[in-house]
């Protein structure tokens, strides 16, 4: 009896390890790599990657002292110490100069005070979804929405190459008519209506459209090609107290992920002399470009 204990014993063993395999692979064989990734979401292979900036170079010294030079007419007529603290500039005071650094200046002379000021933001996007240069675009969206930029497309010719007035812009606004809105004659000359005495100045809270600075059709705000990986030019009027008038041209692009603003304005000194949109877009459009340039460095 002994043998016929020990011939039904080994068939039950190997029925139990049998069992026991066929667990083990079934079990390996439903964790697939891609099993619990999200539909259309992030992998560990999928993380954004971080912007080509890390860094943010010395603000004060980013601007050449010739431009300086061209931009603060009044501080060549400053004592020699005087003049040396107006290019020098003042920092911007933040809290980590790996993210944020900015500088100012400012020189008077017996026609106009001029202002400059220029802002460089490191933008860093704590999503792992979204890339660095990604969030930077996000902030530069809201910084256009809230100028005084159209956002459509400009118009073209029938021949289908852009209008020579809105040439390199992405505004959408009807040509100028020359009759302009508000209280501003629209002569595409700025000041011209105020010399002649034709109409009253620009009220104090104008939002600096230029249907009520009298700014020309091609020096509207609008949106500018060839600067960064997008950019868009403010330009703005206002009143200073009850006298002089202000204009401000802001230049605001963005590369990766950095995002600069060059803020650049001019205060005349008299009341009926309105600082000319032509001459200050061209210098902040100048600075600009050679800021791009030392980015790219």
């Amino acid at each position: 009896m002994q043998p016929k204990a020990r011939h039904a014993y080994v068939p039950g063993l190997a029925a139990l390890l049998l069992v026991a395999v066929a667990g083990c692979s079934g079990g390996g064989g439903g964790h697939d790599s891609t099993s619990d990734a999200k539909p259309g979401g992030p992998t560990s292979t999928g993380v954004a990657q971080p912007g080509k900036y890390r860094t943010l170079r010395e603000a004060c010294g980013s601007v050449p002292a010739s431009t300086l030079k061209d931009l603060l007419p009044g501080a060549a007529s400053l004592p020699e110490d005087q003049q040396a603290k107006a290019y020098r500039g003042t920092a911007a005071v933040t809290y980590d100069t790996d993210r944020r650094v900015g500088c100012s200046w400012k020189a008077d002379s017996p026609d106009a005070s001029h202002q400059l000021v220029i802002d460089l933001e490191r933008v860093v996007s704590y999503d792992p979804a979204v890339s660095d240069a990604d969030r930077a675009q996000q902030v530069y969206a809201k910084k256009q929405a809230g100028a005084s930029v159209p956002l459509t497309a400009a118009p073209t010719t029938p021949s289908g190459s852009p209008s020579p007035s809105a040439s390199g812009t992405n505004a959408s606004a009807a040509p100028d008519t020359g009759t302009g809105t508000g209280t501003g004659t629209g002569t595409g000359k700025d000041g011209a209506a105020a010399k002649n005495g034709s109409a009253s100045p620009t009220p104090t809270g104008t939002t600096g459209t230029t249907g009520t600075t009298g700014t020309s059709d091609g020096l509207k705000p609008r949106v500018l090609d060839g600067l960064g990986d997008a950019a868009f030019l403010d330009d703005v009027l206002t009143r200073s107290g009850s006298t002089a008038q202000r204009r401000t041209v802001s230049v605001v692009f963005r590369t990766s992920n950095v995002i600069v603003t060059v803020r650049y304005t001019e205060q005349s000194a008299r009341s009926v002399t309105v600082p000319d949109s032509q001459e200050l877009q061209d210098k902040a459009r100048g600075l600009a470009r050679t800021l791009v340039d030392q980015l790219n460095e």
